[in-house]
């Protein structure tokens, strides 16, 4: 079979991107194109190739043989090529996983880190929790993440790194008409009895959903069972609408229409935010992450804690362990 005399390291890319995702709409995501862009890529590929590397169903997307034998080579073509581009001072993006829109600790230091690296590339990537970044992380196809790093499960702690960067306040967010909507701060007893949403069943927040359950031990606050994953806002909405359960959150986070974010006290919860990237990475943008994240912490005084202030005994001892070390 004669094959073609050059092959587009673009076209590479997007089959090794839908390849690792099996859904083309989120391959389009990860790489910032249009669905239609990329399917005409992967499409090209083929025909170059003279291959079918992809069957394709209403429901699913699969690997056929062909596509197999292709990934491994794929993905070592283009390793080679950041191999080359870094050598001669054209180093890939750093890719920067800020975990959801709505959160505010991972863009703000990204943005800082932009200015003190304005000659790198730092693109941000959406994962929407820690651990489902940390297998990323861990493969090389993400290269910092954002979140709470005591708990990961430990073998994912072994391959990786972190810096504490922040004490978030926690809060929760009520539907407008809800008991608590109209006092300005909801002490956590007044959540006795309350059923809350902490993301229990996302395999990606598994962190998350954890630091609930010790945040509402003995609390008489019920964890509420897993639900279906709303992707979107609109989707969240609805399901909030529908259960009319009060949601975890943070207190940076933005209010969704129909509700209101209202923080925490009587103790202050925080959830501990640790910039996280996987042990031996090298990157010439990466330090300048690490720069904008301490000095963050510095300048918004992100570390201090209030007075009454509450988080798990086991992220206090990692928290420790890292001070310790980094300084």
């Amino acid at each position: 079979m004669p094959t073609p005399a050059h092959l587009d390291p673009r076209l590479l890319r997007a089959f090794v991107t839908v390849a690792e995702e099996l859904h083309f709409t989120r391959a389009a995501s990860r790489l910032y194109v249009a669905q239609q862009a990329l399917s005409r890529d992967v499409r090209r590929l083929e025909r170059e190739l003279r291959a079918e590397l992809f069957v394709r169903t209403t429901r699913q997307v699969a690997l056929t043989a062909d596509g197999e034998r292709l990934l491994p080579l794929a993905r070592r073509v283009l390793a080679a090529q950041d191999d080359l581009l870094a050598a001669f001072g054209q180093a890939r993006p750093l890719l920067v996983d800020l975990n959801s829109p709505n959160l505010d600790t991972g863009r703000r230091v990204l943005h800082r880190a932009r200015e003190l690296a304005p000659e790198h590339e730092l693109m941000a990537r959406y994962e929407s929790g820690l651990t489902g970044a940390a297998a990323e992380l861990l493969a090389g196809r993400l290269d910092v993440s954002f979140g709470r790093f005591a708990g990961l499960d430990p073998a994912l702690r072994a391959g990786l790194d972190h810096q504490l960067v922040r004490y978030e306040p926690m809060a929760v967010v009520l539907p407008e008409a809800h008991r608590l909507a109209p006092l300005a701060a909801v002490p956590l007893h007044a959540l006795a009895g309350e059923t809350v949403y902490a993301g229990a069943g996302n395999a990606r927040t598994p962190e998350w959903t954890d630091l609930a359950h010790r945040l509402f031990a003995g609390r008489g606050i019920e964890v509420a069972p897993p639900a279906p994953l709303a992707v979107g806002e609109e989707e969240f909405e609805r399901l909030m609408a529908k259960t009319g359960n009060p949601v975890l959150a943070v207190t940076g986070f933005s209010a969704l229409p129909r509700t209101v974010v209202r923080p925490l006290v009587d103790p202050v919860p925080l959830s501990p935010v640790s910039l996280v990237w996987r042990r031996g990475l090298a990157h010439p943008a990466f330090d300048a992450v690490r720069r904008a994240a301490a000095e963050l912490a510095a300048e918004r005084d992100w570390l201090a804690r209030p007075e009454r202030a509450w988080i798990p005994a086991i992220d206090e001892s990692i928290s420790e362990s890292v001070t310790s070390v980094h300084h």
